[in-house]
């Protein structure tokens, strides 16, 4: 039985590397690629050059740090294909994709895009580098397929430090937002990808164009937003009376429901969640065959906190017209994978264990750990009994008014 498994998930890496063979033109990087994630999947401690050269057999990290360094290969082509490996193996129609950072605590002043910034991984302003991730969920199971390393205003302005962390010479500053519509629009390119909807927290869901942007796709979203947010036309814009919380405090009682937002550690995430159709803006084009409306989601605690207060969260929502409650409380408990997804691939491919000041560097590396990650994933997801434990329903195709 245990030779069995070996040669299946000899096989499984095999199939994968077959797949990206051709983002490296000579075989040697390929081949130390294939080590380099060998090494990310075996049992060692600290999954850096020094220890996965050791576990490759080697005698020093040279080949190792070629391999991050100076060799040629293509890991935006390797993230074209990885992918393309996730929406295969692990795609259906009630897939969402989902937008995070996350932080990787530094020391010194080297490593391409370092400062000290807030890290959500941390919980707290630390020297660090942060990194926009695009993970993909849906009842088959979840992966990261996609990242792009923040450059912060601070570097771009010094060329010569750009130069000696091989950032790019015509490389220009993006916020996190922006990172992330360039992740969503390789991942949703003409195809057939298999998306429903598209998910992230405040600091992306309060961007008035990061939503515009999802709106002129077609793309369904429920997005986090403060309590501030204005429900007003343009939707980033209005009186204090359209704010988000003061809509919500007319909120009728019938209109909360208990719903799940998924399985959590302790079994199902439950809340009051309360649905709201937001008018559609002057010049809106939401008709026609393919309607879609928009709404504010709103969800309540079951117990009051330490003040004695119900805590609310809300978000912004965009999809088919039609769609229901239990639908978008879905997707908004599917934001949580990308959270397991970072657990995941810290602890087990070592995903923040680089030792990596450049800039290329820190692509080339979080590739090869999100390709590792993708492999376990869809392993697991091929596995006998495999199971989610989130799976939402496909959406339908086809003045704010509470739904009761």
């Amino acid at each position: 039985m245990a030779e069995d498994v070996l040669r299946s998930w000899v096989s499984g890496l095999d199939d994968l590397f077959a797949r990206v063979a051709g983002r490296f033109p000579r075989v040697e990087p390929r081949r130390q690629a294939r080590a380099y994630v060998t090494g990310l999947l075996a049992p060692v401690e600290r999954k850096n050059s020094w220890q996965l050269a050791e576990a490759a057999g080697d005698f020093a990290p040279d080949r190792m740090q070629r391999l991050l360094g100076n060799a040629r290969w293509d890991p935006r082509g390797i993230r074209d294909d990885l992918r393309e490996y996730v929406f295969e193996n692990l795609g259906d129609d009630s897939g969402v994709l989902i937008v995070d950072e996350t932080g990787f605590i530094k020391k010194g002043t080297g490593s391409a895009g370092v400062q000290r910034q807030y890290s959500g991984t941390a919980g707290r302003v630390e020297n660090c580098q942060l990194g926009v991730f695009l993970a993909y969920a849906s009842s088959r199971g979840r992966a990261l397929i996609d990242a792009e390393l923040y450059l912060p205003k601070s570097w771009l302005a010094d060329r010569e430090r750009c130069t000696r962390a091989g950032i790019p010479g015509q490389a220009e500053f993006a916020t996190k937002p922006v990172l992330a519509q360039a992740m969503l629009d390789r991942a949703l390119e003409p195809g057939g990808a298999p998306v429903g909807w598209v998910t992230a927290d405040e600091a992306y869901g309060q961007d008035r164009k990061f939503r515009l942007h999802l709106e002129k796709r077609r793309t369904g979203y429920v997005v986090a937003v403060p309590r501030s947010q204005s429900l007003g036309p343009g939707i980033g814009y209005g009186n204090s009376g359209s704010r988000a919380d003061a809509v919500t405090a007319d909120a009728p009682p019938q209109a909360w429901k208990k719903l799940s937002a998924g399985e959590g550690a302790k079994g199902p995430r439950l809340y009051d969640w309360a649905m709201a159709t937001l008018e559609p803006h002057p010049g809106d084009d939401l008709g026609g065959p393919d309607a879609v409306q928009r709404w504010l989601l709103v969800r309540r605690s079951l117990a009051p906190n330490d003040k004695g207060e119900l805590e609310l969260a809300f978000y912004l929502c965009f999809g088919p017209a039609g769609t229901t409650i239990e639908q978008l409380v879905r997707v908004a408990g599917a934001r949580w994978a990308i959270e397991e997804c970072f657990q995941a691939a810290k602890n087990e491919v070592g995903l923040d264990q680089y030792q990596v000041r450049r800039y290329d560097g820190w692509h080339r590396h979080i590739t090869l750990a999100m390709l590792a990650h993708a492999y376990l994933a869809v392993t697991a997801a091929h596995a006998p009994k495999a199971s989610a434990a989130w799976s939402p329903s496909p959406p339908p195709r086809s003045a704010v008014s509470w739904h009761t």
